[in-house]
This record gives structure tokens, sequence and C-alpha cells, in this order.
């Protein structure tokens, strides 16, 4: 199962025939599925545990069998939390934050500045709108946001690279609003307490922490901003030389598909 994150449609995990997580995972013989958190106004009240407690917990246990459990940025936040309570088979993470007391300063008070200026609206919404929290995602590297598109404008418009380009600035740009308590909570828990790196977390009414019972394997970007490679869980730990979104729709993919596949189907 594939956990997607809160932040941006699931979809990055399954742009296209070519460019698909989901593909790939099917492609080594697994049954593959793609959890879509559904619409915010749908869970107003959770919070990221939450979330686990109210939605991925409960369809873990209707799949009735033990499952891989392949999370993505907060969602392998998410999934290991998960596999503190649920029988899982493994757990994989991929650019996962865990310890994000080892978030850079700048990082965390561009963050903090931004929900400082955002709190009451978004409280009074009952949601922090996706803009919001992507201008925060921005101010962690302004350069590449002006190389990119520099880089896009010597692209062929009809080619495959133009369209997948396009693709996935829509989904940057898109995505359900946070619910207010899981943005609350992600801001000022788990970023401002580190809850989770301190092993002080609370889902379904446990601590939960990184060193779990079943095997797992954290895969980083080298040149991750979002999830830098230093707030990684425990564990065993391949770096791929890519940035946080390259490594599962840019050329880095094949060696993220690769070190997949050895751990989802090791030899028997």
């Amino acid at each position: 199962m594939l956990v997607p994150s809160l932040i941006n449609p699931p979809r990055i995990l399954d742009l296209d025939r070519e460019v698909s997580l989901a593909g790939a995972v099917a492609r080594m013989g697994r049954r593959s599925l793609l959890l879509d958190w559904g619409k915010s106004d749908k869970r107003t009240e959770l919070t990221v545990a939450g979330h686990v407690e109210k939605l991925l917990l409960p369809l873990l246990r209707e799949l009735g069998e033990p499952v891989a459990l392949v999370g993505y940025c907060l969602g392998g936040t998410m999934a290991i939390a998960a596999a503190n309570v649920a029988p899982v088979e493994r757990v994989v993470t991929l650019a996962t934050p865990w310890n994000f007391a080892r978030y850079p300063a700048t990082s965390k008070r561009a963050l903090q500045d931004m929900w400082q200026h955002s709190q009451t609206a978004a409280q009074a919404l009952g949601a922090l709108p996706m803009e919001v929290l992507q201008a925060a995602f921005w101010s962690l590297d302004p350069e590449r946001t002006v190389r990119k598109f520099a880089e896009f404008g010597r692209l062929d418009p009809a080619g495959d690279d133009a369209r997948r380009f396009i693709e996935l600035e829509e989904w940057a740009n898109e995505g359900e609003p946070l619910p207010y308590p899981a943005a609350r909570e992600l801001v000022e828990e788990l970023f401002g307490n580190d809850l989770p790196g301190s092993c002080r977390w609370q889902v379904a009414g446990r601590a939960v922490i990184d060193r779990l019972a079943v095997p797992a394997l954290h895969l980083t970007a080298e040149r991750d901003l979002i999830a830098p490679p230093q707030t990684v869980a425990s564990g065993d730990v391949i770096a791929i030389a890519s940035g946080h979104v390259g490594m599962i729709v840019g050329s880095a993919r094949q060696q993220l598909h690769a070190a997949l596949k050895g751990f989802l189907v090791p030899c028997r």
C-alpha cells in the first residue's frame, strides 16, 4: 500500500504510464494499492495522528492481512506510526522526516513565520489553504523555482518532458486544504516539539517509535530540502542522488525502483 502525504494529491505516485511508482510496484509482482485521503471537508476534525487512527488503521484492518507500507514524505511518517499499532509485513519510507529537530533552523523559522501569519485565518476557515503551505515550501529554495522555469523554457513544447513538467506544476499547486487540527499538529507538535523524534508522539494511545519490529527501509533524497536526509528515521538507509520529487518522477526513480524491488520482493 502506497501512503501519500496529506500535502498535495496522491497522484504524484501514479503520474502517468511511464512515471508511476504504483505501476512499478505492480510490475514487481505485488498487488499495488494507492491510498487517497479524500476531501478535506470529510476529515475536518482529524489531526495527523487522527488520519492514522481513523483512516489508515481501519483500512489495514479491512484488508485482513499484513501489507507492506510504502510511505512518501509525511505519508512515511504516518506509515511508521501505523506499523507501531497494526500488524504489517514491512515498511518503506521515501523522503520521509521523523527527527524534526534536525531540520535546519532557517527551515523551521520559515514554517513558524508562515504559521504565525496564517493561523488565525486557518482556524476560522477550519483548514490551511494549500497555497499558503506551498509558499512556505518555495521559500526553502527560491532560486530553484526560477531555475526550473528557465529550464522549462528550453524544452520542446510538444515533448514528453514539457508535458510532464506541466503535470507536475499542476500537481504541486493543487490539492485539498490541510484540516486545521492536522496543520496545527504538524507545525506546533511535529516541527515545533519534535514529538516523533523524541518518542512522545501518541497514536492510538501509544507513544510511537521508529525502531520497528518488522523489516524497514528508508530511502532519502540527497538534495532534499523538504525532508532533509538528516531527519530520516532509524534503520537501514539508501541515499539517492536527487531531490524530493525527482526521486519519484525523475530519472533517479530507476534507482528507487531497484531498491524497492530488492526489499519488497526478496529472493526466496
